[in-house]
């Protein structure tokens, strides 16, 4: 089915140019990774007011615990200074904010910021904020996966009740949806391990814009490519049936 004036509710952005950015500047690698936490909010209210239902945004994979150590360290302390005590702001926008990943692997300092965040967000009904951290798409199935195994081990579902529909309730709640538009920045062209359930039919936009210039008229402009698309899900459209 043609769906080509829809509008996306659920966005997801893989932030990519950080380094980078502070690179073409002269200046430390962190240094970027500073300007492109601080353009978060900016975004997430950006979205939020243009009346996207859900943002998930992809903030360090599985695999960029790779980088350099200090580098990590570094974005380490962010997550917690920025993503996290910064977004809890967000209570007066009446956005509910999640982080999906595997937390066990973060400090336990950081856990308790991240569960005082998502508790003092959960009341809010309005966009939900979904932030990846130590997060793999591929991990996020092979996680359902196991839970869908066990569940049915216990006897809480038959085997004949796995269904494409029954395995996406077993991915990470807050993000299950299907992903409608996904954004890269920074110019590469892939999507990197990021959402592969929920992005299975999501149009991609792939941007030269690095993160920390991706400003909210760069978000419209995504959007509104996105409004353009025929979006066929394998079937035809109207001319071609």
């Amino acid at each position: 089915m043609s769906d080509k004036k829809a509008f996306p509710e659920h966005v997801a952005i893989i932030l990519d140019g950080n380094g980078r950015w502070a690179e073409k500047r002269g200046r430390e690698r962190t240094f970027g990774h500073q300007a492109g936490a601080a353009n978060v909010k900016t975004i997430v209210r950006a979205a939020g007011h243009m009346g996207i239902k859900v943002l998930t945004l992809y903030a360090f994979s599985t695999e960029n615990w790779k980088r350099p150590a200090l580098e990590v360290r570094f974005l380490m302390r962010l997550f917690k200074n920025y993503l996290i005590s910064q977004l809890r702001e967000l209570v007066v926008d009446n956005v509910q904010v999640h982080i999906i990943g595997d937390v066990s692997a973060l400090t336990e300092s950081l856990q308790k910021e991240i569960d005082a965040c998502e508790r003092e967000t959960a009341a809010n009904d309005g966009m939900v904020l979904n932030v990846a951290i130590n997060y793999g798409g591929r991990r996020e199935i092979v996680r359902a996966a196991g839970l869908m195994a066990e569940s049915v081990k216990k006897g809480e579902m038959d085997i004949s009740e796995i269904t494409e529909e029954s395995f996406g309730s077993f991915l990470y709640p807050s993000a299950s949806s299907d992903v409608d538009l996904l954004i890269r920045t920074g110019g590469e062209s892939r999507i990197s391990n990021f959402l592969l359930w929920q992005a299975s039919y999501s149009e991609l936009y792939f941007t030269p814009v690095l993160w920390p210039d991706f400003t909210e008229a760069e978000l419209r402009k995504a959007v509104t490519w996105y409004t353009t698309r025929d979006r066929r899900f394998g079937g035809l459209n109207e001319e071609e049936s």
